[in-house]
């Protein structure tokens, strides 16, 4: 039971990590339809960003974790104006192809920035691990679950509680039908750009104090925050919270009881599983469309 509590832990710790970058594809999808195979390499940004801040520059924890994120939303934006909305012919293919060489070219910028040794930053605070049953939660972990919740939390209050939220998601629906009403619909995609690859940026700050950062970790956190995003429902924001935490568990216990070897096959086997039994996710997120 120790041993299973102890795998729990990593689970729910690499889930929560899931999440937030499940977050940042739902929020995407569900505004602009857009699937961001770059999303990874923003992740990847954000925690090189940090590590750069804090351990490099002497920066405060706060500051440096909060510029981290600004830093790299602003690229989001940047990357939207200049490579999304100067399409001609925005198919969605075409849409995802340019997704795909933007996460080359910012693989290959983040080599010439930061080269290509991992790097290390100390933890957010130096607190012992919390012993429950036999079983060590990180300090580390603690903060990333409580960043969490915290991001949980305001997102579902800006959904639900500010106009600026749900103007989004009436451009969601139909843009022409929020064009009409006076909605800036295309300051709504900018919005919903800069959000989530600003969640994506959390996300590598997050995890920068327990893993070595470095320019080639957002190709396999991209695919798996994307397989957790399709699991628990593209577009849906409880079913990326869902589905982040279920395949983080997954794959700690297949790791831990089963093999090592299936710490990365796991994500792609249970997004194979769910697209054959359940296409639309656990949470299939309800879409409406007008004409």
């Amino acid at each position: 039971m120790q041993e299973i509590l102890q795998y729990l832990f990593s689970g729910i710790t690499n889930g929560a990590i899931y999440a937030v970058i499940a977050l940042g594809f739902s929020m995407l999808y569900n505004s602009t339809d857009l699937i961001n195979f770059a999303h990874g390499e923003f992740v990847m940004l954000g925690a090189l960003s940090m590590v750069t801040f804090s351990a490099d520059f002497g920066i405060p924890l706060v500051p440096a974790l909060l510029l981290s994120v600004v830093c790299v939303a602003a690229a989001g934006l940047l990357f939207e104006r200049l490579a999304i909305r100067t399409v001609r012919n925005p198919k969605p293919i075409v849409l995802i192809i340019i997704t795909v060489g933007a996460s080359i070219f910012l693989r290959g910028l983040g080599m010439l920035v930061w080269g290509k040794d991992a790097h290390s930053m100390a933890p957010f605070s130096e607190h012992p691990p919390l012993d429950i049953a036999g079983a060590k939660l990180l300090s580390q972990s603690i903060w990333i679950l409580i960043i969490v919740m915290g991001l949980t939390a305001g997102l579902h209050f800006f959904y639900t509680r500010t106009l600026t939220g749900k103007a989004m998601e009436a451009s969601a629906i139909s843009k022409r039908a929020a064009w009409l009403v006076g909605i800036p619909t295309q300051l709504m995609v900018l919005l919903a750009f800069g959000l989530s690859t600003g969640m994506g940026a959390m996300a590598g700050t997050i995890i920068a104090p327990i893993t070595m950062p470095g320019y080639d970790m957002g190709t396999m956190l991209g695919l798996k925050g994307f397989c957790a995003a399709m699991l628990g429902g593209l577009g849906s924001l409880w079913g990326a919270i869902l589905g982040g935490f279920l395949l983080g568990i997954l794959e700690a216990l297949g790791v831990g009881l089963v093999s090592s070897g299936l710490k990365d096959a796991t994500a792609f086997l249970l997004l194979l599983f769910i697209l054959y039994v359940r296409p639309g996710g656990i949470i299939s997120a309800v879409s409406v469309k007008r004409f």
